[in-house]
C-alpha cells in the first residue's frame, strides 16, 4: 500500500497496468497513462469504482516530448515513488519498426524523463520479456553502444537500426534484451537520486497480448515451451503485479538494475535442456 499522497504511474492501459494498480495502488494517486486515453478511461472507471484515485491522460512513449509532459505531469500530482511501465507492442501487433519505438525507444525515454522527477526513496519497474533471454548476448559492442546512447541517438545506433529494417520478432527479442541493458545501466544514476529501477521479464502471460501471440505463426511453439515449463501453465497479469509490488517495496531496497523472470520457468527449462 502506498504512503497517502504518493503518485503511481502506470504506463500502458492494459491488464498488467491494472493488475498492479490492484496491487499497489491504495491510497496512491494514480496516474494511468496510454496511447489510446479511451482504452486508459475504461481501464480506469472499474478502478474508480472500487474506491482508486486514478486520473488518465494519452502519452505516445515513442515520442520523448510526450513522455517528458507525463513526468512533469506526475511531478505535479505529488512525490513520484512508483513507476511501473508496461507500454509494448508484440510482433502480431506491428512492424518491426514500430516494436522497435515503442520497446525499446519508448523505454528510454520513460527512463530519462523520470530519472529527474522520482522521489528520494522510489522506485521503477519496466516490463521486458523472457524473449530478449531466448536470443544469443549482444556483442560486446553492441551492448556499450547501448549502454551509452542517449535516447535521442538510440535510433540510429547500428544495432538497433539492423532490428528496426527487419523481422517483426527478431526485433521484439532485440528490444526486451536490450531494455535489461538500459535497466542496468540507468540504475547508478537513479541511485545517486535515492531511487532504483528493475526490469520484470514475464513469460506467456494471459493478456489480450499473450492471447494473440499464442494464436499467431509462434503459437505453437510458445504452447509447447509453457508445457514443458516447471509450472506448466499460463502466467496471469497478477502473477506480474505481485512481483512488481515486490520491486516497488521497501522490502527490496537492496535491488536495482536487475531483470527478474517471472516466467512459469519456461527460460530454466530451455536451459536446462528439458526443452
Amino acid at each position: 500500500m502506498a504512503t497517502r499522497g504518493d503518485v503511481l504511474v502506470i504506463v500502458g492501459g492494459g491488464s498488467m497496468g491494472a493488475a498492479v494498480v490492484r496491487r499497489c495502488g491504495s491510497g496512491a494517486r494514480v496516474l494511468l497513462a496510454d496511447v489510446s486515453e479511451a482504452s486508459a478511461e475504461a481501464v480506469a472507471e472499474p478502478l474508480r469504482v472500487d474506491g482508486y484515485d486514478v486520473t488518465t491522460t494519452r502519452t505516445d512513449v515513442s515520442d520523448a516530448a510526450s513522455v517528458a509532459e507525463l513526468a512533469g505531469r506526475a511531478a505535479g500530482l505529488g512525490p513520484v515513488r512508483s513507476l511501473v511501465h508496461t507500454a509494448g507492442l508484440s510482433p502480431v501487433q506491428a512492424p518491426a519498426r514500430a516494436v522497435v519505438e515503442v520497446d525499446l525507444l519508448g523505454v528510454a525515454h520513460m527512463i530519462e524523463s523520470f530519472e529527474a522527477v522520482m522521489a528520494p526513496g522510489g522506485a521503477a519497474v519496466v516490463i521486458a520479456s523472457m524473449a530478449g533471454h531466448m536470443v544469443p548476448p549482444l556483442e560486446p559492442d553492441d551492448h556499450a553502444a547501448l549502454r551509452q546512447a542517449r535516447a535521442a541517438e538510440l535510433l540510429a545506433v547500428p544495432c538497433v537500426q539492423r532490428a528496426a529494417e527487419g523481422d517483426a520478432g527478431m526485433a521484439y527479442s532485440f528490444a526486451k534484451q536490450a531494455v535489461s541493458v538500459l535497466v542496468a545501466a540507468a540504475s547508478v544514476g537513479w541511485g545517486r537520486r535515492g531511487a532504483r529501477i528493475n526490469a520484470i521479464s514475464p513469460g506467456v502471460i494471459s493478456t489480450p497480448m499473450g492471447r494473440a501471440e499464442l494464436q499467431g505463426e509462434s503459437g505453437q511453439f510458445m504452447q509447447m515451451m509453457v508445457d514443458a515449463s516447471g509450472t506448466g501453465r499460463l502466467g496471469t497479469p497478477d502473477d506480474i503485479a505481485t512481483a512488481a509490488e515486490f520491486l516497488l517495496s521497501p522490502g527490496a531496497s537492496f535491488v536495482t538494475g536487475t531483470d527478474l523472470l517471472v516466467d512459469g520457468g519456461v527460460v530454466a527449462a530451455l536451459r536446462s535442456g528439458a526443452l
